[in-house]
C-alpha cells in the first residue's frame, strides 16, 4: 500500500511537469497552438478537450464556490468543447481568479483524486505494480493522456508486467512512451519528451520507492510542503479522440468509443450501436449508481476505470 507521503511525491512530480511547481498551480490556464487538449486548467492541468475541465467546472459550482455564479453560464460550453474558449480572456481570467479560492482547491484536489490518481492505483493494480515510481509514471501517464494506448503497446513489444517483472515493464513503458512521443506528429507534443526523461534519470537511480529529498527537473521535491518553484516547461495533452469524456449530447456522441462502453456495460451485440443515445445514458446512470459512483451520466477516467479501462 503506497503512504500518504509517497502519494504526494508522486503528484508533486507530475505537478513539476504540468506547471513547474510541486504543489500546483490551481488557476494555472494554459492554450498552446497545437495542443489537441486545447484549453487547460488547474493543478495537474486538465483538458478542455478531453471534457475532463467540463466535469471540474461541474464539480466547482454544485460545491457553491465563490465564482460558481460567474462560471456556471459558461458551464454548457464547455460540455461541448467549444473551442472558441480557447481564445475567451473573460473564462480564463474568471479561471484564474477561481485558482484563488479555497473550494476550487479543495475541489481540485478531490477531482484529481477521484479521476487521475484512483483510476491510476487501479491500473497499477491490474499490471501487478505496487512500487511507488511505477504508480507515478502510471498516474503520468492518465494525466498526460493515452496511458492504455501506450500499455498495450508494450506488452506488445515487451510482454505483460506480470511476466517480465515491474521494474522492467515500467522501464519499457517509459522507453515506449519516449519514442512514440519523440516520434509523433503533433510537434508540440514532441517536445514532453522531458517527462519521460526525469523518470529515467529515476530509473536509473533506483528510486524506486521515491525516497527523500527527490530533485525532477531541477526542481527539489521534500518533506517541507513541497515549496520549490521553477519556470514553467511547456505543457500539452497526449489525450485524443479516443480517450473523450462520453455523455448523452444533441447530436449524439458516435464511435468506437462509445461501442466499447456498450460491451463494458453488458449490452448484447444487437444492441452495440456505437450512439450514446437514451438508452446508454440510462445504463450509464445505473451502473454509476450501483458502484458508488458520481450519477452524472457522464463517462470519464472514474467510470472508464471502474470499468476495467
Amino acid at each position: 500500500m503506497i503512504s500518504e507521503l509517497e502519494k504526494r511525491t508522486a503528484q508533486a512530480i507530475v505537478n513539476i511537469f504540468e506547471s513547474g511547481r510541486p504543489l500546483g498551480d490551481y488557476g494555472c490556464v494554459t492554450v498552446l497552438p497545437g495542443d489537441t487538449g486545447h484549453l487547460t486548467y488547474g493543478r495537474s492541468q486538465t483538458t478542455l478537450g478531453s471534457g475532463n475541465l467540463a466535469l471540474l467546472l461541474h464539480a466547482y459550482c454544485e460545491a457553491g464556490g465563490s465564482l460558481s455564479d460567474v462560471l456556471r453560464p459558461f458551464v454548457a460550453a464547455f460540455d461541448r468543447r467549444d473551442l472558441k474558449l480557447d481564445n475567451d480572456e473573460k473564462v480564463k481570467s474568471l479561471l484564474r481568479q477561481a485558482g484563488n479560492d479555497p473550494v476550487m482547491r479543495s475541489v481540485q484536489d478531490q477531482f484529481f483524486d477521484r479521476v487521475y490518481w484512483v483510476p491510476a492505483l487501479n491500473s497499477a493494480d491490474y499490471l501487478g505494480a505496487a512500487k511507488p515510481l511505477s504508480i507515478a509514471v502510471i498516474y503520468d501517464g492518465r494525466i498526460h493522456g493515452s496511458y492504455h494506448f501506450i500499455r498495450d503497446l508494450t506488452n506488445q513489444q515487451q510482454g505483460e508486467a506480470r511476466v517480465i517483472g515491474e521494474e522492467r515493464w515500467i522501464a519499457a513503458y517509459v522507453a515506449v512512451r519516449r519514442t512514440w512521443l519523440a516520434t509523433n506528429q503533433n510537434s508540440v507534443l514532441r517536445k514532453t519528451v522531458y517527462r519521460m526523461d526525469a523518470f529515467q534519470t529515476l530509473i536509473d537511480g533506483g528510486k524506486w520507492e521515491l525516497p527523500l529529498p527527490l530533485t525532477v527537473r531541477n526542481v527539489v521535491i521534500d518533506e517541507e510542503l513541497f515549496r520549490a518553484d521553477y519556470v514553467e516547461p511547456t505543457v500539452v495533452s497526449a489525450s485524443g479522440e479516443k480517450e473523450r469524456v462520453l455523455f448523452l449530447t444533441r447530436p449524439m456522441m458516435r464511435g468506437d468509443d462509445v461501442k466499447r462502453l456498450q460491451r463494458a456495460l453488458g449490452f448484447s451485440e444487437d444492441r452495440v450501436d456505437g450512439v450514446f443515445g437514451t438508452d446508454t445514458d440510462r445504463s450509464v446512470r445505473q451502473y454509476q449508481t450501483s458502484r458508488g459512483l458520481r450519477v452524472d451520466g457522464k463517462v470519464g477516467p472514474a467510470t472508464w476505470s471502474e470499468l476495467g479501462y
